[in-house]
């Protein structure tokens, strides 16, 4: 983009362990984010759902690192806040649907003006798989410790734009 900045509605699933001494859970967030080109500052990648959430980097791989590390912090501080399954199930979901309003209607401008055709994808997006913008969002918490599925499954993160 030339006189706009650039930015780029993400569609994203992390997949976490968590293990604290009263329970083994899985978390899973399939959310959505705007990575933004900020001139001078560089990349930042701000969370729509979950909200609340930004990270920068000099380039858009390094921003998606950072958020995804600032993810980790998040949910291992709810585990440690709420030492029970129960309660930290609870945090997760609210920390899941905070929304942040104001980069919800940004996600939404910036997924519009690429189906459009006004703003054309440039690399390193150009790359990544193309899902449609009402791809929905959720979280998954499941409890492990008293399954037979392992914590290894939950190593994998991905993203996406949305068209």
């Amino acid at each position: 983009m030339t006189a706009e900045r650039a930015a780029y509605p993400l569609l994203f699933t992390f997949r976490e362990p968590i293990a604290t001494p009263a329970f083994v859970a899985g978390v899973t967030v399939s959310g959505r984010a705007l990575m933004v080109h900020e001139g001078e500052d560089g990349w930042w990648l701000y969370g729509v759902q979950p909200g609340g959430m930004a990270e920068n980097g000099e380039t858009p791989q390094e921003a998606y690192a950072r958020f995804y590390n600032a993810f980790k912090v998040i949910v291992t501080d709810l585990a440690v806040e709420h030492p029970e399954y129960v309660g930290f199930e609870q945090a997760a979901r609210q920390f899941f649907n905070g929304i942040d309003a104001n980069d919800e209607g940004r996600w939404r401008s910036a997924a519009d003006a690429i189906r459009s055709g006004r703003m054309v994808p440039e690399a390193p997006f150009t790359e990544l798989p193309r899902l449609p913008q009402e791809t929905q969002s959720y979280l998954q918490v499941e409890r492990l410790d008293r399954q037979t599925k392992t914590a290894s499954a939950y190593n994998i993160k991905t993203y996406a734009t949305a068209a």
